[in-house]
């Protein structure tokens, strides 16, 4: 919701088997700050980022500074981590798995805990982050701005200019359904199930700006819809641009801001590939001269409504067939559209490991009814959700506790 920090290509690179110059690829992910005595969000992020850089906590995540850093969000009970850029996933994993440690480490000297939900599972008010942009947010937009308490995930990858970028949000537009719906991890709204996989999305979407979007076809023409949109005056500033993906304003990169943020690190750094891989297999197609899919806008939106119902447990568009299928053979159509260029970039096997989980025990969103029915309490999805976002990566994702730099 702020005005996007726009993670900076790192110098980093690698090339590919293939020949192709390996993107970098940053993610933010947005947590709430809860209570774990009650389960409910704590307007504590001044506190917390101050806590942030004291020695004590530095002492329990020695070197975090160097691979992430914490910043605020439009509510005081959510914390927004920023991971630094990365060419490849198992850097990536470190900067996310610290992230996360660092803002949950800050939290516990205050008797709080850093959750990835999407959505609070209890009900409650919420408090707007003191500055003059979300206050000016908040008189201009009145309920819609206080009752905004949801968290995502945002991936920015790499690209050569604004040309293949717009090449590739041209490119991406059907697939990002699919994105949504392995994400899912947002059930509960005021303290009760939603019946939607993403709630989230759902909230998200009342903002005038947010949601799928016409291709553009230059960069002169997205430039010309931005402007189009700012000259209405509806909008505070150009950071309100809630497209599900767009341009960044300060570096070459796209930005892809349709996911949940996910219950387990694991599963953000697998999105992270899977956007990867999508901006890649865009992004050759444009120079190919492939016109992209010509899905109307209005059909993407009932696909990202579906989407965001059911996450994988229902129908989903397939953007092969073009009309909606059974959700593992829309995800098996993904993973055949990027397969190869996860092939290339070394990451098919860690996608092809979370598209499996997802699918044996469910996205976020299905944990968080499961624990619901079977623990009969919120502060209990709370305290099994906080289990999840800090839960260890195995030997086999090859990255390193950051408890242990």
């Amino acid at each position: 919701m702020h005005t996007p920090s726009d993670i900076p290509p790192a110098d980093s690179s690698r090339v590919t088997p293939t020949g192709e110059t390996l993107r970098t690829v940053g993610i933010e992910e947005e947590l709430l700050i809860v209570d774990p005595r009650t389960g409910r969000p704590a307007p504590a992020i001044e506190l917390v980022l101050a806590a942030a850089v004291s020695d004590d906590v530095a002492a329990l995540v020695p070197g975090a500074e160097c691979l992430t850093h914490l910043e605020r969000e439009a509510k005081r009970e959510q914390i927004e981590v920023i991971s630094t850029p990365h060419a490849t996933l198992d850097d990536l994993a470190r900067s996310v798995i610290a992230g996360r440690a660092l803002a949950d480490a800050a939290a516990q000297q205050l008797g709080l805990r850093a959750v990835a939900m999407g959505t609070s599972a209890t009900a409650g008010p919420a408090q707007v982050t003191v500055s003059s942009r979300y206050s000016e947010m908040e008189q201009r937009f009145q309920g819609l701005m206080r009752e905004q308490l949801t968290c995502g995930l945002h991936v920015h990858v790499s690209v050569a200019d604004a040309a293949e970028g717009i090449g590739v949000l041209d490119r991406i537009r059907p697939w990002l359904p699919l994105v949504l719906a392995l994400s899912t991890n947002s059930p509960m709204w005021n303290g009760e199930d939603s019946g939607y996989a993403s709630q989230r999305y759902q909230v998200w979407s009342r903002w005038p700006t947010a949601g799928p979007y016409d291709p553009f076809g230059t960069p002169e023409n997205y430039q010309l819809t931005v402007d189009s949109l700012l000259a209405t005056g509806v909008l505070v500033d150009s950071g309100m641009i809630y497209f599900d993906a767009r341009l960044s304003e300060r570096f070459p990169t796209v930005e892809i801001r349709v996911a949940d943020v996910p219950l387990e690190a694991s599963h953000s750094i697998a999105l992270a590939g899977i956007i990867r891989a999508l901006v890649t297999t865009a992004a050759l197609e444009w120079r190919a001269g492939f016109s992209p899919d010509s899905l109307p806008t209005s059909v993407l939106r009932l696909a990202m409504w579906s989407a965001s119902r059911h996450g994988v447990a229902g129908p989903l568009l397939n953007p092969i067939l073009g009309r909606p299928s059974d959700p593992q053979v829309a995800i098996d159509a993904l993973r055949a559209h990027i397969g190869p260029a996860l092939a290339a970039s070394g990451d098919l096997n860690r996608v092809s490991r979370m598209i499996d989980e997802v699918f044996a025990h469910g996205t976020g969103a299905e944990r968080q009814r499961r624990s619901l029915r079977t623990r009969r309490s919120l502060r209990s999805v709370v305290e099994e959700a906080i289990e999840h976002t800090h839960k260890r990566i195995g030997p086999a994702t090859s990255v390193l506790d950051p408890l242990s730099m």
